[in-house]
């Protein structure tokens, strides 16, 4: 069995078309049809059911698909690690961000990551969804919280505290709260992640926690759009430290409730497995923790926390 052969059935699954296929790897469309056949025959099962108007995997394909895509990214990642033993690290990094994080924070850091590393491509995936290493076209995420998933592996990059903010012109019309029971009166900023609003924030006071019900009348499931809300002087919102630290260092927010602080959270680098870290991969992950030490550190001596 052929590893193009292969690659050919991948690219069909992917785009359910054999035609489109073929196009996306530079083939006639007879020679990708030949590919699948042949790895039917290798296999001893048909891998697609094909109707004159569509075609999809079959119960066979779809047992068979995970293990191929398994495989070939194996021996992708084993051919990067032996380039990177020799000195030249290239490779694909298809890196799941979440939307302000991947948007305004690493977005511009890749730039200057790839001028540094010529030979290493990316390709962004910008949702704020749970990741899906089989469902998603990404082979890596770097996500807020901690992995609670046993079978995926995963790089602490920092601790990230979060922060209560608002802008002047929000506290100028409103007022800034003074004790925390004050939060109640204030409109809050939600973020929703599927069916759930995270309308009860959770802080920290003395080391005891507290939670508070907020009200509020925006709620968005893009991060993004929640700190531009605040920017915008539509309420008060929580937001990871990394997310607002260029707008609290130029003044477009400010923190609240400095003796209050909200539940803080990690950034990590999670991948499906020990196979998927490939000297790129260690690259990235150590740009990251370097630059977010500087992000934070800008932070803490602007007292902020």
């Amino acid at each position: 069995m052929l590893l193009d052969d292969l690659n050919v059935v991948i690219k069909v699954a992917e785009f359910r078309n054999i035609t489109a296929a073929a196009t996306h790897l530079n083939m006639r469309t007879a020679t990708a049809s030949a590919a699948v056949k042949r790895v039917e025959q290798a296999v001893g099962a048909e891998l697609f059911v094909r109707t004159t108007r569509s075609l999809r995997l079959s119960s066979a394909g779809e047992r068979f698909l995970p293990t191929c895509e398994q495989a070939m990214s194996m021996l992708k990642n084993a051919k990067q690690n032996l380039k990177g033993e020799t000195g030249v690290i290239e490779g694909e990094l298809r890196l799941g961000l979440s939307s302000d994080l991947g948007r305004n924070v690493i977005a511009p850091w890749l730039d200057d990551f790839m001028n540094e590393h010529e030979k290493i491509s990316v390709k962004l995936n910008l949702n704020d969804s749970n990741i899906d290493f089989y469902r998603d076209p990404i082979d890596l995420a770097l996500r807020y919280g901690s992995p609670d998933d046993a079978s995926v592996y995963g790089f602490k990059i920092c601790d990230v505290p979060r922060l209560l903010v608002a802008s002047p012109s929000y506290i100028s019309t409103y007022g800034a709260p003074e004790q925390f029971e004050d939060l109640q009166a204030h409109n809050g900023l939600f973020y929703q992640l599927h069916d759930k609003v995270y309308n009860e924030w959770e802080f920290v006071h003395d080391g005891k926690p507290l939670k508070i019900k907020m009200q509020g009348n925006r709620t968005a499931n893009d991060g993004e759009m929640v700190r531009k809300w605040a920017v915008a002087g539509k309420g008060v919102a929580v937001k990871s430290s990394l997310d607002a630290c260029d707008d609290i260092l130029n003044g477009r927010l400010i923190t609240l409730l400095p003796d209050y602080q909200p539940k803080p959270t990690q950034l990590w680098l999670i991948c499906p497995s020990r196979q998927s870290i490939t000297p790129a991969v260690r690259l990235l992950r150590d740009m990251l923790k370097t630059r977010c030490a500087e992000y934070l550190a800008q932070l803490k001596k602007a007292g902020i926390y």
